[in-house]
């Protein structure tokens, strides 16, 4: 079996389109910034159209309502806590800007998740690209093993979650 050296990448090295790893991350970090500011901007601009808007529906009514309790309890600070929790990431911007949080408030928020949480998947999620890379060079069948039992993880919190959304409505009604 052949096994091919894997190199991780320096940081002052290209890495991809000729820039170096570091100005990637924050290349992305600044892309993760600019596009909070358009969800901002454009719930900002929908405010109660939002309801009836096609992302209205597509997030559905029920969540927008959950999502803006969340802004009013926290303003802000929801923001920030937005890019540690999946699904509120890319609804909660949308709905900061309909309930028109203040802004300078919700830029400092949202750079400081965007400095926070955008590094540590950068570098966090490359780190783990490159050990599993590794992993499967010197054991493809442990690398596979290793990306059956993450998909099967996900898949069982994915069903977890969606029995207890379900045992929940059912509760409720």
């Amino acid at each position: 079996m052949r096994h091919f050296p894997l190199v991780l990448p320096a940081p002052a090295e290209p890495f991809w389109l000729g820039l170096p790893y570091w100005l990637v991350g924050v290349i992305l970090m600044i892309a993760l910034f600019a596009v909070f500011q358009v969800y901002y901007w454009g719930g900002r601009r929908l405010g109660e159209k939002l309801y009836e808007s096609r992302v209205g529906e597509r997030m559905g009514r029920e969540r927008i309502a959950r999502i803006e309790r969340v802004v009013e309890k926290w303003g802000a600070l929801a923001v920030y806590g937005c890019f540690w929790v999946p699904m509120l990431r890319h609804t909660l911007p949308w709905v900061a800007g309909a309930l028109r949080v203040s802004y300078p408030w919700y830029v400092v928020a949202s750079a400081l998740g965007c400095l926070t949480w955008a590094p540590l998947w950068w570098f966090g999620g490359m780190v783990a690209l490159w050990a599993w890379l590794r992993l499967a060079a010197q054991s493809p069948v442990l690398a596979a093993l290793v990306a059956v039992a993450v998909v099967a993880a996900v898949a069982a919190y994915i069903a977890w979650r969606r029995r207890k959304r379900a045992k929940q409505e059912t509760l409720a009604a």
